[in-house]
């Protein structure tokens, strides 16, 4: 089975406020639906977590190399791509389009050989995973309101990310950590995410330090992205003395970008995006060498109900993962595929069991959400 066509389709009109500074981000075009097509009509699915026209173009470039390749070796047709782009990729948005290419091309692999990704990736060490609804912070109120119809949704987990969390002082801080954790009661788990990727993050170690000591009295899971995503040195340092787990990793591209973070024990917590890290083939290797050194591996999540669907066979294939990222509500994970996956009673998704991602896009969904 050959390789006959590739489809790209940005998402707009249903994207979620991703807590940067207004006007500072085309947030609209933040996600691309990317279809690989077959020449006897299976047709594989995957999402970047990159503006359409970025994949657009990076398909552009790596077309040649995919129209009539095999559509069941998705490992190797990966890395013959991120290989033979070196000089115009090795990284950032090229890799990006890789990631929505290769989590396809698993996709096909799983319909091809009639197995579950999961089963591919080497087998189930879990059937369920507990999935944290990912929601930003707001004014106490309002965040009161949220979180509280976060766990009306049947979330057991909840992740509260950026403004005006670390924006203002503090005083702030707490008021928001001591409102967050009254409103969803002890048994609910609270992690928080400081969004040190943002431009121009203002801390450094001894304000995160500072942070992490509060968010430990409310019994936080872990801390995220407390700096800069390239600031290594701060990261062993705050990982050393933080008293509780410390996690980045969202914004890094191919395996080598994290083999530093985890061979130097900078985190306690990895967080590679399938859509964006080098799909599924990459996130599956980072995940093998953080069992190697003792690390948890979270996937990172903000993106689609095809993201998830990779999150949840990786997660299942490895044995040193046990959550997933939900951004809820999104439009693109509630309505973007034709079964949504749901928390169930105990705040779980089950892992799909049908072939490939186990999922089905909702083409009206895509129709109404495409450009």
């Amino acid at each position: 089975m050959r390789i006959v066509d590739v489809r790209v389709t940005g998402l707009s009109g249903g994207t979620v406020d991703g807590g940067w500074p207004q006007g500072n981000r085309p947030e609209e075009d933040l996600n691309t639906i990317v279809e690989v097509v077959t020449d006897e009509g299976l047709i594989g699915v995957g999402s970047a977590m990159t503006s359409k026209a970025l994949v657009t173009a990076a398909v552009q470039l790596l077309r040649p190399l995919l129209i009539g390749e095999r559509a069941d070796e998705p490992a190797r047709v990966s890395e013959k791509l991120r290989q033979s782009t070196f000089w115009q990729g090795r990284g950032g948005a090229v890799e990006h389009a890789i990631s929505g290419l290769d989590i396809a091309l698993w996709d096909l692999m799983g319909q091809i050989c009639r197995q579950p990704v999961f089963r591919l990736l080497g087998g189930a060490y879990r059937s369920r995973l507990k999935p944290y609804g990912s929601i930003l912070f707001d004014e106490p109120e309002r965040l009161r309101e949220t979180l509280q119809q976060t766990v009306a949704r049947g979330f057991k987990a909840i992740k509260l990310g950026w403004r005006p969390f670390g924006r203002r002082d503090p005083r702030t801080d707490e008021r928001l950590i001591r409102t967050a954790r009254d409103a969803v009661g002890p048994d609910v788990e609270l992690m928080v995410d400081a969004g040190g990727s943002e431009q121009f993050w203002p801390h450094g170690y001894k304000w995160a330090l500072r942070t992490a000591q509060m968010l430990a009295a409310y019994d936080v899971v872990w801390f995220e992205e407390p700096l800069p995503p390239d600031d290594l040195e701060g990261y062993i340092e705050l990982r050393r003395h933080a008293p509780l787990p410390i996690a980045t990793g969202e914004v890094l591209t191919r395996r080598q970008s994290f083999r530093p973070y985890l061979e130097r024990h900078a985190v306690d917590i990895i967080q590679p995006d399938c859509t964006k890290c080098g799909g599924l083939t990459e996130a599956w290797r980072i995940g093998w060498l953080a069992y190697e050194h003792n690390v948890l591996l979270v996937p990172h999540g903000w993106n689609t109900a095809v993201g998830l669907a990779a999150d949840l066979h990786l997660t299942a294939a490895l044995p040193v993962a046990r959550y997933v990222e939900y951004l809820t509500p999104s439009p693109y994970l509630d309505e973007l595929i034709v079964e949504p996956f749901r928390p169930d009673a105990d705040g779980y998704l089950h892992v799909p069991e049908k072939p490939g991602l186990g999922i089905e896009l909702n083409r009206e969904a895509l129709r109404r959400f495409g450009i």
